[in-house]
């Protein structure tokens, strides 16, 4: 008897993080994507890094700190961790350079540079001269460090500049300068990009008058900025706002960054002051610290042909004609973002705010963005007197003091705004409209995979529903009274809510199509699969010769291809131009099929978040969902296998090119001269099953 609790079967979840933003930093390298595309992928990488460090590591730290030892399936202790999280990301600093300079060769070849400010022409620096002493010298802060001046605060992702100084009698002195992030990383003179830093650096000595700069070097530092970490899976924010938001400022110090050129005595300096060892320390070689900062680069309109086109989404032509509740009252509606337009939903609360049938409108809202057309309409809907309801979860990670913002600005104009449920994050996408309708109450009702968000809409992958049916709507009525309301005891009908009922349904999904041995066919769409229950049920569903399809993003504990355990499943993960980013579980044999969710794979959503999981009954919907899944199984451009030995390998292409991302975009196009997107899929992925691709 296999023990299925053996630490051998089961990937450590930060090694496997580290794992997926390795394959971030493999889309910068890949020449096949125009230069500023690849600069992109960077950014990327290095906003993950800082989050990894700010929450992870962090918490692993903290862990450590209090002597806890394990506290995942696979029996690292917290320093074995800790240790391999350092070797690896230590080890992937010269693929990071690498790819860094690989891409400035390839801007340079388009006329577009990054470029030290000693490198600049003459005439150049006079032009930043310029800028620094109108727009940089009254912002920044000349910071002495001496006995009367203590070290400063630091708060977390603080950057700036060490210095060392002397002055005319021979006195050494050291001191700082804080490079506020209200000023732009990058100052751009014509064609070229001249990081900050190296500007502020050459007019030290107009900042210490008297002083003449012995030696300077760039600096950030990151601290810890989850306050719950310590709890049992140390991954949750649990009571960040009763602390106060100001306290992600003063968490301990994780992470000191810094050039490979710093000076060693300014690294003593900076390493006692700070308390952090040189573990703690990561060099970068002629690298512009603060890789999340390429975001200025890659966001200048003047070179936006050197990313990959934008793309213009779908609108579906019931939809774009009559009034979106009149059409979903004739018929049920899923939608597959950004191939089809997130339109829909800002026009579903605004066609709510405005329609004096309108009686209701109750939503939850995880994160919309700091300029959120959807509250716009919630606040009109109020004015005119309609009743409306909003959750807004104030723990959303980094979204705390946005969603705090929104939330006081909804109870001023008259909303029933909750905040939260304690000791739960609702991360469940739900949004009702409750009309009068002939002297009668009908209800409308959309659900989601993604949040109600539409900037992130145009670069994320997501599912949404819209529908009039009585028993879905019937279980959202009692969803928001679960909400709004005491309950001990919710239970949904056609609907499925976590903490309670998303992991037991899931389970007995896996064990029922497990039944069918190798007529069975499991694929899962998640973000990340962590939570040992699932895993073990794969297991055994693997075991009975259950065909099991892993579309895994980021995050995979579950080891495949291990023999007399996990032989028929297979993991991929899926790296593109759009982040994927939909929660889809198809079982073959299951009445229903497909159920799309708001909930990962992790205990974090199935036992501590409110989430939704919606079954899709209608069969062209679950069928169009099979189609894209199989066709994201064939991609042979974005796609990399999961291994045995907890490699990923990106799938190589034979024969016909697979871009499922590219496809559906392409099918968007052909819809404006020939054909709806939903036939351009069904036919594309018949020829997959077919064989004919």
């Amino acid at each position: 008897m296999i023990d299925l609790n053996s630490s051998e079967l089961y990937f450590n979840r930060e090694l496997s993080w580290l794992q997926f933003n390795t394959r971030v930093l493999a889309q910068s390298e890949n020449k096949n994507l125009p230069p500023l595309e690849r600069l992109k992928f960077l950014a990327i990488y290095g906003t993950n890094l800082d989050e990894f460090y700010m929450i992870r590591v962090a918490g692993l730290k903290a862990l450590y700190k209090e002597g806890i030892q394990e506290i995942g399936f696979d029996k690292l202790t917290v320093k074995e961790q800790l240790d391999l999280i350092r070797e690896y990301l230590h080890n992937e600093q010269k693929k990071l350079e690498r790819s860094y300079h690989n891409i400035l060769s390839d801007l340079n070849n388009h006329k577009i540079y990054i470029k030290e400010f000693s490198e600049l022409k003459e005439i150049d620096k006079r032009y930043i001269e310029k800028i620094f002493y109108e727009e940089i010298y009254p912002i920044i802060i000349p910071i002495a460090i001496d006995r009367t001046h203590p070290f400063p605060h630091l708060n977390n992702l603080s950057f700036g500049l060490a210095i060392t100084l002397i002055d005319n009698i021979l006195n050494i002195k050291h001191g700082l300068v804080r490079i506020p992030r209200i000023l732009p990383r990058f100052i751009k003179v014509s064609n070229i990009f001249v990081p900050i830093e190296s500007i502020v650096e050459n007019y030290i000595g107009e900042l210490f008058p008297g002083y003449t700069k012995i030696a300077s070097t760039p600096f950030r530092v990151t601290r810890n900025a989850d306050i719950a970490i310590t709890e049992q899976e140390a991954d949750d924010f649990l009571e960040i706002l009763e602390e106060g938001l100001r306290s992600r400022n003063k968490g301990s110090l994780v992470r000191l960054e810094l050039t490979e050129e710093a000076d060693k005595h300014l690294i003593e300096f900076l390493t006692t002051h700070l308390k952090l060892s040189k573990e703690d320390i990561y060099y970068y070689k002629n690298i512009p610290l603060s890789l999340g900062s390429f975001w200025e680069v890659v966001g200048d309109k003047e070179f936006s042909s050197l990313v990959l086109p934008s793309f213009s989404s779908n609108i579906i032509e019931s939809l774009n004609k009559n009034n979106i509740f009149d059409t979903i009252a004739k018929e049920d509606i899923l939608l597959h973002h950004p191939y089809d337009s997130f339109d829909p939903i800002i026009n579903f609360i605004e066609e709510a705010s405005k329609d004096p049938n309108t009686l209701a409108i109750r939503m939850t809202l995880y994160r919309v963005g700091a300029k959120s057309p959807i509250v716009k309409f919630l606040i009109n809907a109020v004015e005119d007197g309609k009743q409306v309801t909003v959750l807004v979860e104030l723990k959303a990670r980094f979204d705390e003091e946005n969603n705090l913002n929104w939330a006081k600005v909804l109870e001023d104009a008259g909303a029933h705004v909750v905040y939260g449920i304690p000791k739960l994050k609702v991360h469940a996408k739900i949004a009702q409209v409750i009309k009068k309708d002939n002297k009668r109450l009908k209800s409308y009702l959309h659900l989601a995979t993604g949040n109600y968000n539409p900037i992130t809409s145009r670069i994320y992958t997501d599912m949404s529903y819209f529908t009039s049916r009585v028993d879905l709507n019937s279980d959202a009525t009692r969803f928001f009274h679960f909400l709004t309301g005491f309950s001990t005891n919710t239970k949904l009908n056609k609907l499925y809510m976590s903490p309670t009922e998303i992991r037991p349904k899931l389970i007995r999904l896996i064990e029922v199509e497990s039944k069918y041995g190798e007529k069975g066919h499991i694929i899962l769409k998640s973000n990340s699969l962590v939570d040992p229950d699932i895993i073990q049920s794969l297991y055994k569903a693997s075991q009975n010769g259950t065909k099991i399809d892993l579309i895994i993003r980021g995050i995979c504990c579950l080891k495949p291809q291990v023999k007399d355990v996990s032989e028929t499943i297979s993991v991929h993960s899926i790296i593109g131009k759009y982040l994927e980013h939909p929660r889809i579980y198809y079982f073959k044999n299951d009445i229903s099929k497909c159920y799309i969710s708001s909930a990962d794979l992790m205990p974090r959503n199935l036992v501590r978040r409110v989430e939704l999981m919606t079954p899709i009954d209608e069969p062209k919907f679950s069928k169009k969902i099979e189609q894209i899944l199989k066709l994201q199984l064939m991609d042979n451009q974005l796609r990399w296998k999961l291994q045995e030995s907890g490699e990923y390998k990106k799938i190589s292409c034979k024969g016909k090119i697979i871009n499922n991302q590219d496809m559906l975009e392409r099918g968007k196009l052909v819809i404006k001269k020939k054909k709806r997107v939903t036939k351009y899929i069904d036919e594309l992925a018949n020829q997959i099953i077919e064989g004919d691709i």
